[in-house]
């Protein structure tokens, strides 16, 4: 892949107007809508669940990007097939039989990515990188928006890409959390090809400016 994508995570949109914030996605310059299911066990919130998806899905027009910060993800691979998913993304420290849960996922005809939280290092994809095609480099601990980017990410780039090249993978790399304009060029050097961004483009006074702002920083 070569070009630079740019995912607004919608856990930041405003819920109360969110078909106008999925019509303003769908015209801007963003690749992906990215999208937060939270289970308030493996992280200390709540998010939207499978209702809120189907109707965002109904109005997407881009790849459906879904994170899954949940326990016991494989009880729901299918359903989140069902529901529009293109990528499907799960915590390396949610599963015990990860090998087994990437399978499921492409089985069900996605995407399979694979989280990891800031504590977890990225050696441990090491036997697994050549079946996964989307790594997620939580560069905040998981749980919340609107949290501060963690610098030691960039190593963690570094280090994940050199092992998608060492393995001849085709794994992409994504970075979610605490992405701005001062980060992003800095992130796709160390070899970001996916930035989700949330608060930055959603809070920001034109978040179609932002999104195209973050797509020429990163062009």
């Amino acid at each position: 892949m070569t070009s630079k994508l740019i995912a607004p995570s919608i856990l930041a949109a405003d819920f109360a107007n969110l078909q106008s914030d999925i019509e303003m996605v769908n015209k801007s310059e963003a690749d992906w809508f990215h999208i937060d299911i939270m289970d308030g066990v493996f992280v200390p919130n709540i998010s939207f669940g499978m209702p809120v998806l189907d109707a965002i899905s109904r109005h997407a027009k881009k790849t459906i990007d879904v994170h899954l910060m949940i326990v016991d993800p494989d009880r729901y691979i299918n359903t989140f097939a069902s529901l529009g998913a293109d990528v499907l993304t799960v915590h390396y420290e949610a599963c015990t039989h990860l090998h087994r849960t990437l399978q499921a996922i492409k089985n069900a005809g996605m995407k399979a990515g694979v989280a990891l939280n800031p504590h977890t290092n990225v050696d441990l994809l090491k036997d697994v990188i050549q079946d996964i095609d989307l790594v997620c480099i939580m560069s905040v601990n998981p749980g919340f928006g609107g949290q501060s980017f963690i610098e030691n990410t960039y190593n963690k780039v570094h280090q994940l890409k050199n092992i998608i090249i060492e393995k001849n993978a085709e794994t992409i790399i994504e970075i979610d959390g605490g992405v701005t304009s001062k980060n992003a060029k800095k992130l796709v050097e160390a070899g970001a090809d996916v930035l989700v961004a949330g608060s930055f483009v959603f809070k920001s006074e034109n978040p179609t400016a932002t999104i195209q702002e973050l797509k020429n920083i990163i062009a």
